[in-house]
């Protein structure tokens, strides 16, 4: 495939992740951050947020199978992983754990167990589309082209 294509490819994929709320202008604003001196800089900290992600998804279940629940434990994990997804743009994880906050303060296992497994869908979704992306970025430079700007 040509640099052309791969290009076409990016743009159009991208644009698809933005349409279907997988990210959100946060993304955007995280790639303006990225220039020369640090080519690398969306991958380390989309990297980072995965790392943290896996960490905090286990956490979550490991708060909810105890036979008392630290409602404002979870809570404070499910804020964390609401900020982090907030920081790189990743709307659909934010979304569920907005709703996910609200069971908490509600007390509702049936509602967090769910929301849990539905944060972990949407991380997992996510991972794999940003994973994708990045993947395409790297078959263009190697093909010696440059990544498209977005708008």
């Amino acid at each position: 495939m040509d640099v052309t294509q791969l290009q076409r490819q990016f743009v159009e994929y991208t644009t698809s992740l933005y349409q279907e709320g997988y990210l959100d202008d946060q993304f955007n604003q995280l790639v303006k951050l990225q220039d020369e001196s640090n080519p690398d800089f969306v991958v380390e900290v989309v990297s980072l947020f995965f790392e943290d992600s896996e960490k905090l998804l286990n956490n979550l279940a490991t708060a909810l199978q105890q036979e008392n629940v630290d409602y404002k434990l979870v809570d404070a994990h499910v804020h964390q992983f609401k900020g982090s997804s907030s920081s790189i743009g990743a709307q659909r994880v934010k979304n569920v754990c907005i709703a996910f906050r609200n069971y908490c303060d509600q007390k509702n296992l049936d509602g967090c167990v769910l929301c849990l497994q539905q944060a972990r869908n949407e991380y997992i979704l996510t991972r794999h589309k940003l994973e994708a992306l990045f993947n395409l970025e790297q078959q263009i430079v190697q093909a010696g082209g440059s990544v498209p700007m977005m708008a």
